[in-house]
């Protein structure tokens, strides 16, 4: 499971955050960087990666601060609570240009002589087209059709309440993170930065903190330190007077606690650096920190001290525990990465997480970044056999597989909602790219059936994947969608939880009151629901609990959804009609718990002006919030329901510092709102009342009363409905036909029982069709559509099969391998269960249920096993079959062969494997100029040589997902001459038998006889044996300049023979070892005793012993003379139609070849040997 994001989101969150959390982050680039979106001030500047486009993406726990403070991109996948962290401003500055808004808003530049006359207030109020009310005139080129349908405008100029307070000292700074308290607090409390593009990193920062509401500001950089820099704000979420704030890491790792709303700060060092927090989501001194070395640490008293809890964490894969499902409230779930990269899914407490003290609620690896911790669910994902397959825990039970359509085949999986113990889903099928399914489930978390087809997919700013779904606010069960329908993207609405869908329709006048000639279904109205992280950006949509009627987006009325001639409308009437409300886009905001609507309008030009409208969007009256035209960066409303306060921040021109005005709606009411000034109203869905199985009745204000509203908004009243069939939806195998009928699907057997289902027990048949979760309808069609209590019948068991737990047909020798046993049908309580593990070992068990956590066993050998299960009842039996392939990690492969060969020789090559015994194998050879390799199953191939030269022979052994190699070089001659050779004991009290040293002391005895012989180096090979006593192969090569000339004739090599042979006897041939250790080399055939005695004195048996060698001195002599032939040389020479073996040695194996076991032999020291680990050449 992968990141995610939800599409638009859910409006109920966005709105917390927007207008009533306290909380903004503006970032606007410009000239000072060049992206499209604000560089992280956190400590960590990786950008957070949806890196796994894969599987699960949730909306994440309350109290999660992200990992880096990007632009506030409202996801429901880690939603941000309200106050856990500031909002984000950044600005562009630049000479001639300067952009409004935030990063992503897509404004076009002006030219300086534009900027100029708006810095003056010219051409910066240009009213939206309309019908104009009250004395105002109508705008040139507009026609007054139907004025009671037409959306009005005052263009009188109103005047708010106001006050403008600059930031002195900070107009450098391009960023700032802004907290309001809230709950009746006059805190606000913001932090300024410079952040250096070039550098990628913060350089200066400023704390301002105002009391009063916002109307003046001090400076508190001398309370924090005045070089500190400060990186980050953040605030609990649990209790908004306690203040954290994080100094830049690389000038210091500090932390700066608060806990009177940043009046007065602590400092505490830190040993780690800080890249995200997350508070707990009810205990206030809570926090659980990442670090940028992928490290969890635990505080349990405001950051002040920190505990280790776990190393090697995924990052965003840490929560806390979730009340009403886990019993310990510092209980931490959290994915750990083992050494070897494998991901699992650890619990701990948050002060005792030792290796004793953890547990792994999931049973073995899930994939890497996919673990997720939502409500009263858990979600893992684990790939097998090339498919990703998903794992819900419902209130902390055993993990079950979830259940889509058989021929579903996900590819990604994104877990939108988990409100109302439901999960709603959305699946990119195997036959999908830019489009997703939305799913939905039943309580556990297990069964899904389809919502929608098809919902328009894109991608976030940080890769995450964005389903174009929003949820209504304030209204339970209803979602807007946008679905692709032969390459049209359309929106479509829902009342009922996606059990029915239509689309929109458009308003019947434009904003003018001209008809408006859109039928359906060729045409409609269609919103972009993408939520964007600032409010003063394109493409919002807006919703709030407190106004369940209200909707506000922008939009086209069209065949499709576009990107251009967009429009902003609303409906009063929770979807049902719609108004054209402005020609261009604007933000909207909601006042006095949505009593009264704020319009900004999007524009790179400075502004002074707003509309406001006190009846839902049918009139507008103009507002001017500050004297001079301001470039607006954010808005940010004051925290809580009422929101009659607002802070409008930017600045006059690129040259200024930031700009706060603070913007008091309170003057414009007349009174506090009275029981008579509201009125009923009804939520329906195209006239029918009955939503989700009730009635609702709402209270509104009367759209001529100009009161503050109060405790009184938002009152409701609820009336269960009698149940119709509109009020259940298909059930899991089930799919809706033409005629409203759920039937099964062609994959679905009804029949099947559960596999719990014993005889005398009873299980719950499904009739098709299961009540929308949350429905609250009673009665009616309830009894004959719910599920009914059926004894279960005996039956004999079919559908046998046994897998692997991870759905692998391998096992590693050593370890248990876990096998499962499935049965489609079946009494599983009085069924007689045999597994014959392939290895001499069979078990028994007298029911299925004893075998549901999996059967364990442990493989001792390597090999293909054969298991066999047998099920068997009174009713009858069945049985199954699994190849398993048990295997063990090839460690090293090592390639032995000849060093030099003769032309057209059978050449033997074979691979060492350590160990020698690791199951199933496949061998690739790659040898000479062959372009293609060739592919055996055993490890040994052989081969000739037709000419002569240096090959390469290279063999790939491939075991399970490894791949390992060796490569060799063989020389191939038309003849060539060898000799053993042996040494000087002392030699062997130096030998650690090891590749390293025998290379080495190889070179140092070719260096020997070079210097003894005088012959070319390009003649000798020497390759020193393993094993003891310590041996060697010395090789008398041809050699041809490279010019083709002067090639040595047999007649020389055997000349070259008789030289070494003469200075191998003759002692010449030494080196040092070591300081005082002196080694003699010798022809192995010949005896070890000096041709002369080097010794000072000389004794009877020395002279005996000279003589013994002159003798046999002159023997080698006469033999030479008259057989041509040298004893001990073995001379190697192309021969023509005759199949001989390869000479390995000078004699055989036995003679001459040292002792060496072969366990000796396999040692993983000598397999990394090159050449002279190869089998000795000779016959």
């Amino acid at each position: 499971m992968g990141k995610v994001g939800a599409g638009g989101g859910f409006q109920a969150r966005l709105s917390a955050l927007l207008a009533g959390a306290g909380l903004l982050v503006l970032c606007v680039p410009g000239v000072f960087g060049g992206g499209s979106c604000c560089p992280p001030p956190h400590p960590s500047s990786a950008p957070r990666s949806a890196s796994t486009p894969r599987g699960f993406s949730h909306q994440g726990p309350p109290g999660r601060a992200p990992a880096t403070p990007l632009p506030l991109v409202v996801r429901p996948l880690f939603s941000v609570a309200p106050g856990d962290r500031a909002l984000s401003l950044e600005r562009a500055r630049g000479t001639g240009a300067s952009v409004a808004v935030a990063a992503r808003s897509g404004r076009r530049r002006r030219s300086g002589a534009d900027q100029e006359k708006a810095e003056r207030g010219e051409g910066a109020s240009r009213s939206p087209r309309g019908v104009l009310r009250d004395g105002g005139q109508q705008e040139p080129g507009t026609r007054e059709r139907d004025p009671d349908k037409a959306t009005s405008f005052r263009m009188e100029e109103l005047r708010l309440t106001s006050t403008t307070f600059a930031l002195t000292g900070d107009s450098a700074h391009n960023q700032a993170m802004v907290h309001w308290s809230g709950h009746n607090s006059s805190v606000i409390l913001i932090l300024t930065k410079l952040y250096d593009y070039n550098l990628g990193s913060i350089t200066e920062s400023s704390l301002w903190r105002s009391t009063d509401y916002g109307t003046t500001y001090e400076k508190l950089n001398d309370k924090v330190g005045l070089k500190t820099i400060l990186s980050y704000l953040y605030v609990c979420p649990t209790n908004k007077r306690k203040i954290m704030l994080l100094t830049d890491p690389e000038i210091e790792s500090s932390l700066l606690i608060s806990s009177d709303e940043g009046a007065t700060y602590q400092k505490y060092r830190l040993n780690f650096y800080i890249q995200s927090l997350l508070f707990h989501p009810k205990q206030e001194d809570w926090i659980l920190a990442y670090s940028q070395d992928q490290k969890l640490y635990s505080s349990a008293e405001f950051g002040r001290r920190w505990q280790l809890i776990q190393e090697g964490v995924v990052p965003n894969r840490f929560y806390w525990s979730v009340m009403g499902s886990n019993k310990e409230p510092d209980l931490v779930h959290l994915e750990a990465r083992t050494v070897d990269g494998h991901s699992h899914y650890l619990t701990c407490r948050m002060q005792n997480c030792t290796e004793a003290n953890r547990n792994q609620p999931f049973p073995g690896y899930i994939d890497p970044d996919s673990l997720i911790v939502q409500d009263h669910y858990v979600f893992v994902q684990l790939t097998s056999g090339g498919r990703p397959h998903y794992y819900v825990s419902y209130r902390r039970n055993a993990f079950a597989q979830m259940k889509l359509p058989k021929y579903a085949l996900p590819k990604d999986m994104h877990v939108i909602s988990t409100d109302e113990n439901q999960v709603f889903a959305a699946v990119q099928e195997w036959n999908q790219n830019d489009t997703y399914n939305l799913y939905i489930s039943d309580t556990r978390g297990v069964y899904f059936t389809l919502a929608l087809e098809n919902v328009q997919s894109s991608r976030g700013p940080e890769g995450n994947i964005m389903i174009d779904l929003y949820e209504v606010a304030g209204i339970k069960g209803m979602f807007l969608a946008n679905k692709k329908i032969d390459n049209q993207v359309k929106t479509f609405i829902t009342y009922n939880k996606g059990r029915d869908w239509r689309l929109l329709q458009a308003p019947d006048t434009d904003l003018r009151g001209d008809p408006v000639h859109c039928l359906l279904p060729y045409c409609s109205l269609h919103l972009h629901l993408k939520v964007s992280e600032n409010p003063y950006t394109s493409g919002i949509i807006a919703s709030k609990d407190t106004a369940p009627s209200i909707i506000v987006a922008s939009g086209n009325i069209g065949s499709e959804l576009s990107d251009t001639d967009i429009s902003m409308f609303v409906s009063s009437d929770a979807g049902n009609t719609w108004r054209q409300i402005f020609e261009e886009e604007h933000s909207v905001l909601y006042l006095d718990q949505g009593g009264v609507l704020v319009a900004m309008k999007h524009t790179s030009l400075p502004i002074r002006h707003l509309w406001l409208s006190f009846d839902e969007g049918r009139s507008w009256s103009k507002y001017s919030f500050t004297s001079i035209p301001l470039f607006v960066d954010g808005v940010l409303g004051e925290p809580g329901e009422e929101t009659l306060i607002m802070t409008v921040f930017g600045h006059f021109s690129h040259r200024s510092e930031w700009q706060l005005v603070k913007v008091d709606y309170k003057s414009i009411f007349d009174r506090r709102c009275a029981e008579e000034d509201y009125r009923p109203w009804q939520l329906h869905s195209q006239g029918e009342a009955c939503i989700m199985g009730a009635k609702r009745i709402y209270k509104k204000r009367k759209s001529e009363r100009k009161c503050m509203q109060g405790k009184y908004a938002g009152a409701m009243e609820s009336e269960p409905c009698v149940c119709t069939e509109a009020d259940f939806d298909c059930d899991y195998g089930y799919e809706r036909h033409s005629n409203g009928q759920c039937l099964p699907a062609f994959w679905f057997n009804p029949s099947s029982l559960s596999k719990d289902c014993s005889l005398g027990q009873s299980y719950l048949n499904s009739t098709g069709y299961r009540k929308v979760v949350s429905n609250n309808c009673t009665d009616g069609v309830r009894e004959q559509y719910t599920a009914k209590p059926q004894k279960c019948p005996g039956k004999a068991p079919r559908g046998l099969r046994i897998v692997t737990a991870d759905g692998k047909l391998t096992a590693e020798q050593g370890h248990n391998v876990t096998l499962m046993v499935q049965l489609e049908e079946g009494d599983v309580q009085r069924t007689l269960i045999q597994v014959d593990f392939g290895d001499g070992i069979a078990v028994s068990y007298v029911n299925l249920s004893s075998t549901e956590d999996g059967i364990k066993h442990v493989y001792q050998n390597v090999g293909i096993f054969r298991v066999t299960v047998q099920v068997d009842n009174s009713l009858g039996s069945d049985s199954a079959v699994l190849y398993l392939h048990v295997t063990c990690p090839l460690e090293h492969v090592h390639l032995s062969l000849p060093f030099v060969t003769t032309k057209n020789k059978e050449v033997n090559a074979t691979a060492v494997l350590w160990p020698s015994q690791v199951g199933t194998l496949t061998y690739v050879w790659w040898y000479g100029n062959n372009t293609e390799p060739l592919i055996t199953l055993e490890g040994s191939i052989s081969f000739r040589f037709t000419s002569e030269g240096m090959n390469t022979i290279t063999v790939q052994v491939s075991a399970g997902n490894a791949i390992l190699q060796d490569t060799k070089t063989i020389a191939v001659y038309e003849e060539f001459r060898s000799l053993r050779l042996s040494f000087s004991p002392n030699l062997d009290d130096y030998n650690p038998d090891i590749p390293e040293w025998r290379r080495d002391i190889g070179r140092v005895i070719k260096k020997s006889l070079v210097e003894a012989t005088g012959v070319p180096g390009q003649h000798i090979l020497v390759a020193v044996l393993p094993g003891l006593p310590t041996t060697a192969e010395l090789f008398v090569l041809p050699y041809q300049d490279p010019a083709g000339e002067n090639k040595r004739s047999a007649d020389d090599l055997e000349q070259i023979s008789e030289l070494l042979i003469h200075k191998l006897n003759q002692n010449s041939v030494h080196f040092e070892l070591k300081p005082g250790v002196r080694v003699f080399v010798h022809a192995a055939h010949l005896t070890a005793a000096p041709l002369v005695d080097l010794t000072p004195t000389h004794s009877g048996s020395a002279m005996l012993m000279l003589l013994s060698v002159v003798f046999v001195g002159l023997a080698v002599f006469v033999i030479y003379k008259f057989k041509r032939k040298i004893p001990g040389i073995n001379v190697y020479a192309q021969m023509q139609n005759e199949k001989e073996q390869e000479m390995i040695s000078p004699v055989s194996h036995s003679e001459s070849r040292p002792n060496v076991p072969q366990t000796e032999l396999r040692r993983p020291g000598q397999l990394i040997d090159e050449k002279v680990e190869s089998q000795l050449i000779g016959e």
